[in-house]
């Protein structure tokens, strides 16, 4: 990984009480790995701010409490609503065989069984039970369902995803 390069990891949504703790909406499928952190980066876009020092890091659901070096009071706090939260490169843990991190499916050539080159994933959403890639570029937009039925092959060093197309797609 590269350590300049930067991931999102969740968004700051509030600040919560008088003494600085603020909630942010995870973005990671679990977040056991939130408390591990020593430290974070904020940013807007590509203004990123950083490296700030965690005093602590509370995990609830789909979300997580930070509690910052230097943010003491709800002022504080208040200014860093909206703010994206991110981790350097090397701090991503290494995906059992056969999973993938989003950064690395997104630009990926896709193609079906046949050979038929079908565009390239330009964006993935969550959808509860699975994930859809948005394949684009090609002769229309296909929405492919992250399922082995569809999904055949995977290959990040080559750059491609192999599909077969069901009925209906």
């Amino acid at each position: 990984m590269n350590p300049n390069q930067f991931f999102e990891i969740g968004r700051i949504v509030k600040s919560c009480g008088l003494r600085g703790l603020m909630k942010a909406v995870s973005y990671l499928e679990c977040n056991d790995k939130v408390q591990d952190l020593d430290e974070l980066y904020l940013g807007f876009g590509n203004d990123r701010k950083g490296p700030f020092k965690l005093k602590g890091v509370r995990s609830r659901g789909k979300s997580f409490f930070l509690e910052i070096e230097g943010v003491e009071d709800l002022q504080s706090a208040n200014a860093l609503i909206g703010c994206d939260v991110l981790i350097p490169g090397d701090k991503l843990e290494e995906l059992p065989e056969g999973e993938y991190y989003w950064h690395d499916m997104i630009g990926l050539k896709v193609v079906t069984e046949e050979g038929r080159i079908l565009g390239v994933i330009e964006a993935i959403f969550p959808t509860g039970s699975n994930d859809v890639y948005v394949c684009s570029g090609g002769e229309r937009e296909v929405l492919l369902p992250g399922i082995a039925d569809v999904i055949r092959k995977i290959d990040i060093d080559r750059g491609m995803m192999v599909v077969r197309l069901l009925e209906g797609l």
